[in-house]
């Protein structure tokens, strides 16, 4: 297993079964087929990226 990244934190969420076959639905179109929380983590900076008024590149 990867150590951890430094200055990332760990976070617990519960996500209703519906939202998981989504999102399974949509790693499996991505070419390189991401793990559920590497999706997640794109989603939320894509996400971020386009409500953001400050522009910082928010991936890491």
């Amino acid at each position: 297993m990867a150590k951890p990244r430094k200055l990332t934190h760990a976070v617990m969420v519960r996500i209703p079964e519906p939202m998981i076959e989504a999102l399974d639905r949509l790693r499996a179109e991505k070419p390189d087929h991401p793990s559920r929380p590497e999706m997640i983590r794109r989603i939320v900076a894509d996400w971020l990226e386009d409500n953001e008024s400050s522009g910082r590149n928010l991936r890491a």
